[in-house]
């Protein structure tokens, strides 16, 4: 069957990967970003399958009316990937207000006004996928990118409640967590706060060198989180588990150890 895809940040990187990964097997996308001419390749390639549409995600009208506008041309919305996104990376004093208002409105009120305008259709519909695209840095943190974790731990805490809410309409709910790939988040469209010299060492002692993936092995996992029938609430892409769960199961350590506490605090 036929899928109808809207895909944010879809110029390049994830984005453009799985638009082809849909568009390649017969789906139709409605493609998102900045510069519509950027979109210029998937539309000389896949025609009328390729919905252009120039966005700005911290635009709340603009979102809805785009949402809209695409499941208007394809007579449904079945799958609403929210990818579009950047990191901010600086120490915590470092971060100046526009910058963390900015890192916010688009990684998680940019998720959050896309998601509010396709629930009322996916409702209507009665069924209706939201992959909501986080990291691996929305549910642990490292040093001096503490703007991006609050905007995509932002998102994951939003949408274990929304999957909640949704679930007897027919709504999917999706964390996608990807960890480190070879995308344009390790380039251009990183975005950086003013060094604070006190804070050299510190940067310097938690350098890391990473593994990276190959953002093209993400299509196939993509397609089948689109089309399973058990859909996982959060799910990784990438190397992150065996981190992630020697972290967790320091926090609970680290909870138990304390239970007392907490069981004298409640009276």
């Amino acid at each position: 069957m036929t899928k109808n895809w809207f895909i944010t940040g879809t110029s390049k990187g994830f984005g453009r990967e799985w638009a082809e990964a849909a568009l390649e097997r017969g789906d139709r996308v409605a493609a998102t970003a900045r510069d519509v001419e950027s979109l210029r390749p998937l539309v000389d390639r896949y025609g009328d399958a390729v919905l252009p549409l120039r966005l700005d995600v911290t635009d709340r009208a603009a979102a809805v009316d785009a949402v809209r506008r695409a499941a208007a041309e394809f007579g449904s919305l079945d799958v609403l990937v929210n990818n579009a996104g950047y990191g901010h990376f600086g120490m915590v004093e470092e971060l100046a207000e526009e910058e963390v208002r900015a890192q916010l409105e688009t990684n998680f009120f940019g998720a959050l006004w896309l998601t509010q305008a396709a629930l009322p259709i996916m409702r209507r519909q009665g069924r209706g996928r939201i992959i909501q695209v986080t990291s691996e840095g929305g549910i642990r943190a490292f040093p001096g990118i503490g703007a991006y974790h609050a905007s995509k731990w932002a998102v994951e805490g939003l949408s274990q409640s929304l999957r909640q809410e949704v679930a007897s309409f027919g709504i999917d709910v999706i964390c996608l967590e990807p960890g480190p790939y070879r995308t344009d988040f390790g380039g251009g469209s990183i975005r950086n706060s003013e060094p604070n010299p006190d804070y050299d060492e510190v940067r310097e002692a938690n350098r890391i060198e990473w593994d990276f993936g190959d953002p093209r092995a993400t299509r196939a996992p993509l397609l089948e989180l689109a089309d399973t029938e058990d859909p996982p609430q959060r799910v990784f892409f990438g190397k992150s588990f065996a981190a992630v769960e020697a972290e967790y199961r320091e926090r609970l350590d680290g909870w138990r150890r304390w239970e007392p506490l907490a069981l004298a605090a409640f009276g």
